[in-house]
């Protein structure tokens, strides 16, 4: 339970700060865009070396779908994972809405919670195939850098949240960068609209990618000598 508990408050830490720098930073400029990627970053790197050590800090649906599909977890508690993070994801997105609401804020305050888009993407396809491709990287760089035999060892958790800064970069323009199913589904509810319409692309995309991740690792790991 306290690895639940702990996935559950570090997917709300993530979504409450970084869809929270997405509202009162905006993201319509160069400065917006690299502000609220290093808020998506520092978020995973703090909670990384929080709850590292109690769940592996997982805070991602795609992550945990790669973990478990790489045989480093068991299926049940996988599924007790994904619960959790998407109930966090929600009280994050929530603890947000309440917070434009009450304090209000900021020219960018309210305009879409931080949800994910396709418009800029081209529409479902292209945003479903920017999903894929982000989240594919993201999460072979979690195999990589926390794989027992190769990995990263304790600087694990500042690769990922680099690596989180990279797609950010990337992708914030095109689909506001998604790449966590958890994170998507939160601002979704409380946005409403075209979001909410649209959010099954960064729920379906992102898995998709968590897979892939872990079947190319599956094939370039070091496996044991026999």
């Amino acid at each position: 339970m306290k690895k639940y508990v702990a996935e559950c408050i570090g997917t709300m830490v993530l979504t409450l700060m970084g869809c929270g720098t997405a509202v009162y930073l905006g993201c319509s400029t160069p400065a917006g865009v690299v502000g609220t990627a290093i808020a998506f970053g520092l978020a995973v790197v703090a909670m990384a070396y929080t709850i590292g050590g109690i769940s592996g800090c997982h805070i991602n649906p795609a992550i945990t779908l790669g973990v478990a599909l790489s045989g480093r977890m068991s299926w049940n508690e996988a599924v007790g994972y994904w619960v959790a993070q998407f109930i966090g994801g929600i009280i994050g997105a929530a603890l947000l809405f309440l917070i434009v609401k009450v304090a209000g804020g900021g020219a960018f305050a309210g305009s879409g919670m931080g949800a994910n888009g396709v418009a800029n993407a081209g529409g479902c396809g292209g945003a479903f195939l920017v999903e894929v491709i982000a989240t594919f990287v993201f999460v072979l760089v979690v195999l990589g850098t926390t794989d027992p035999k190769v990995g990263a060892g304790d600087k694990a958790g500042l690769a990922i949240g680099l690596s989180l800064i990279l797609v950010h970069l990337v992708c914030i323009n095109l689909t506001g960068t998604s790449v966590n199913p958890a994170r998507s589904l939160g601002p979704a509810l409380f946005a409403g609209g075209d979001a909410l319409k649209d959010v099954w692309v960064f729920i379906v995309a992102p898995l998709i990618g968590g897979a892939l991740a872990a079947c190319v690792w599956g094939a370039v790991a070091p496996k044991d000598e026999k």
